[in-house]
């Protein structure tokens, strides 16, 4: 890539990183599933302004996939965030989404994948059986249950996805925000009994983690995935989006101050090692792809 996208793609894996860290900061103050709610809500404001409806018989699969990203994937991954207490495992967890993706668009979308792939795939899974053993991730099990949780729901999301006709990067937010924030409120009403009046008690730090998360991370390092993905196929990007996860651990042990063990980094080393040889091998694949015919 030019070094202009590859500058791009950094500040995306710094957006994506920080916020790790500014949620984490946030939902000391803010539940998980009314943070979401807000952040959704925050989100719409600009983006219901330039919003496409989907081509006809699509919204069934919109819906679906707005549920599984905007209520299942992100409301448990900020589940997961607070209960873990740490930055660390949840970065490094939730690029379990990858393998998982894959095993489901074969399963799916009969996208099949050599034996590289099948081996890379087994790595990334057994690497979060080797990661769970450190003492920080044991001692809160239910939050590595629901990061993986989390991410089969983003996988599941993403191939789902593959068949949405006619939204561009922006009408795909804005629908997941406007569809996913009632029932996450609803979840808030419900799981997180008097949350809402509690809101005028949050500080600025609160806030501006909530703001983060819709404008930052949301708005603006998605806005700049979709015009990276016009310009360079996914899977060119793959191996530079693992810079996320990695700069997320140093933000957890220089600020957060976690300090994983042995098997967190053996683990953690797995996953990671895991994904990028996926993506190594998708661009691969797509190099040996012949040439489309021009008509």
């Amino acid at each position: 890539m030019p070094p202009r996208d590859i500058a791009l793609v950094l500040l995306i894996c710094v957006a994506w990183a920080f916020n790790f860290l500014t949620s984490a900061l946030a939902l000391r103050e803010i539940p998980p599933f009314l943070f979401t709610a807000l952040r959704f809500a925050l989100l719409a404001l600009p983006l219901v302004f330039v919003l496409k409806r989907p081509a006809p018989g699509q919204w069934p699969r919109l819906v679906a996939v707005c549920l599984c990203v905007g209520v299942a994937h992100f409301g448990l991954s900020f589940l997961a965030l607070k209960l873990a207490g740490n930055l660390t495992s949840p970065a490094i967890v939730m690029q379990s989404y990858v393998p998982m993706t894959a095993l489901l668009a074969w399963w799916l979308l009969d996208d099949r994948f050599g034996w590289r792939t099948g081996l890379a795939i087994g790595v990334s899974f057994a690497g979060v059986l080797v990661l769970g053993l450190d003492p920080l991730v044991f001692r809160r099990p239910d939050a590595l249950a629901l990061m993986l949780v989390s991410a089969a729901s983003l996988a599941l999301g993403t191939v789902l996805m593959k068949r949405l006709r006619g939204l561009d990067v922006f009408s795909q937010q804005g629908w997941t925000a406007l569809i996913s924030v009632l029932p996450l409120l609803g979840l808030s009403l419900w799981m997180e009994p008097g949350s809402v009046a509690r809101l005028g008690e949050v500080s600025w730090v609160g806030w501006l983690g909530v703001a983060y998360a819709a404008f930052i991370s949301s708005l603006l390092g998605h806005g700049l995935y979709y015009v990276l993905v016009q310009r360079h196929p996914v899977s060119q990007l793959m191996p530079w989006l693992l810079l996320t996860p990695v700069l997320a651990v140093v933000l957890g042990i220089v600020v957060w101050g976690d300090r994983p063990g042995p098997a967190m980094w053996v683990g953690g080393a797995m996953v990671l090692g895991g994904v990028l040889m996926i993506a190594l091998r998708a661009i691969t694949k797509s190099r040996e792809l012949p040439p489309k015919e021009v008509l």
